[in-house]
């Protein structure tokens, strides 16, 4: 395992695993869309009290779920850049921070034409769009500090500190709903008796979120390989794969 891990930090195979990972994570993500598309707006019912409008859940729930889970690993991967000082790391790191705030800007924004029609206003300052505001100003100001430090491994130290404090607002937007009385709802998937939502449904929007996983897997490595290629540009690996990709 730990072989495995060390093996994978070395830029030259990380570059070319990640070639192959990526590739597999895209014709993924292009089959599940389909599948939960067409199922989530074609096969599955209307809702008995929201009729055909509950079914921008099958992006907005898929996207607030990934903005989340986007900066708890972008957090890990400045986590061990921090500690173990790996380039890929940082680079991982790096990568993940503007697919997160894409991702979290398309919560709020579905989110706002969700809540429309049913709250009677395109935004309330309620605990969970509050709370999840911050974390789309989070990866924004990670991008910033990041870009605004030329060296990139101090850079990479500055930024990595930020998402590290970050993550305390991740538990804050996801039991917000529980702590606090807000107009957002409860959760329905992940209650620990059994979802409250019919099957017709969740089966589509469990297909619609691992259509997102894999999207972002595939584009998060392709990324990681440009920003890679750009740090290491210097580098003899980088040149010998130059020259075989352009043989």
């Amino acid at each position: 395992m730990w072989a495995w891990f060390h093996r994978l930090g070395s830029p030259p195979h990380f570059y070319r695993t990640a070639g192959r990972w990526a590739r597999w994570f895209g014709v993924a993500s292009a089959l599940l869309f389909a599948v939960g598309l067409y199922d989530g707006l074609v096969l599955a019912p209307p809702d008995y009290q929201q009729g055909e409008s509950y079914r921008i859940i099958f992006i907005h729930v898929p996207a607030a779920w990934m903005s989340l889970m986007v900066y708890v690993l972008m957090a890990i991967s400045a986590a061990i850049g921090l500690i173990w000082r790996m380039k890929v790391a940082e680079v991982m790191a790096r990568a993940a921070a503007p697919l997160g705030a894409s991702f979290t800007f398309l919560a709020l924004a579905t989110g706002s034409l969700w809540g429309k029609p049913m709250w009677g206003t395109w935004w309330v300052w309620d605990a969970r769009l509050t709370s999840e505001l911050i974390l789309l100003f989070l990866y924004l100001g990670y991008m910033a500090l990041n870009a605004a430090i030329p060296d990139p491994r101090q850079a990479a130290r500055a930024s990595g500190v930020l998402a590290l404090v970050g993550v305390v607002n991740i538990p804050i937007i996801h039991y917000s709903v529980e702590w606090w009385n807000t107009l957002h709802q409860g959760p329905t998937v992940t209650r620990l008796d059994a979802p409250a939502i019919d099957t017709a449904m969740l089966i589509p929007l469990l297909t619609m979120a691992f259509a997102f996983m894999a999207y972002f897997a595939a584009v998060w490595l392709l990324r990681a390989r440009c920003e890679l290629l750009q740090r290491e540009r210097r580098s003899r690996w980088v040149e010998r794969v130059v020259l075989e990709e352009s043989a």
